[in-house]
């Protein structure tokens, strides 16, 4: 049976933990191969160590466009080139209008909106026909969360990327979608300024929200992005997939 991504490289940006490292990991039991950035080395060392071969960790900020910049002359060098180009490092933090910060405001903005776009421009020159790029935004892009609205407002910025770059990549048959999870809990919430029992106070309190009754996984994140990066999905161009187990449907 072949696999879907076989002979591919690809890149999955903080593919050192949480939804990057579950795609990262599906990447390859797919037969790609795979380079994960992460602006931690431990974490990329346990990564690399978890996912066992075909990889490659690179430390890389996706705020900084040098790093950017080595991470594609790494792959360039070993490679030649990219097939498909997971752009998934992304953070939030939560403050209420009225205590948002330009210090919030700046960060939050740098790693999911300018990362994005400096990431997906810089990756085109190794592309070409057949290439695929996958953007992680999320279900809040389209529904209003309490003091969330820096972290939103991101997610409707690089969804709104998709449908240009669609149509500014008109006719060289690299495909651009986004993958948007809903409530999906991973090590990244604990980066949101809440305690444990908050957290779990929050996932419950979502899980009622979601028509199938429980919140998602990062695996089940990685199979739809597997999905898009695919063959499989080889006329799908522009599109939002949410996998949210309808949250944001009804």
């Amino acid at each position: 049976m072949s696999k879907k991504l076989e002979g591919k490289i690809a890149l999955v940006t903080g593919g050192n933990s949480g939804i990057g490292l579950a795609t990262a990991q599906r990447f390859v039991e797919e037969g790609a191969y795979v380079y994960i950035t992460g602006r931690r080395q431990p974490e990329l060392d346990a990564a690399v160590s978890l996912i066992g071969s075909n990889v490659t960790a690179i430390q890389a900020d996706s705020t900084k466009l040098e790093d950017i910049d080595r991470v594609y002359a790494t792959i360039e060098k070993e490679k030649g080139h990219l097939d498909v180009l997971f752009a998934n490092a992304g953070a939030g933090s939560l403050l209420p209008l009225g205590s948002i910060t330009e210090e919030q405001y700046d960060k939050t903005f740098d790693l999911n909106v300018k990362g994005v776009l400096f990431t997906v421009q810089k990756a085109l020159p190794l592309m070409s026909s057949g290439a695929s790029i996958v953007i992680n935004a999320s279900l809040v892009s389209i529904k209003g969360f309490p003091a969330f609205s820096v972290y939103s407002a991101t997610k409707a910025a690089v969804r709104s990327f998709a449908r240009g770059w669609t149509t500014d990549l008109k006719g060289s048959g690299i495909r651009v979608n986004v993958v948007s999870p809903g409530v999906v809990p991973t090590p990244a919430y604990n980066l949101l300024g809440l305690n444990e029992e908050q957290i779990q106070g929050f996932i419950e309190e979502q899980a009622k929200a979601i028509p199938l009754g429980r919140v998602g996984t990062p695996d089940e994140i990685a199979k739809a992005v597997v999905f898009l990066a695919s063959d499989d999905s080889s006329f799908v161009n522009g599109v939002e997939l949410f996998v949210d187990g309808g949250q944001g449907q009804i």
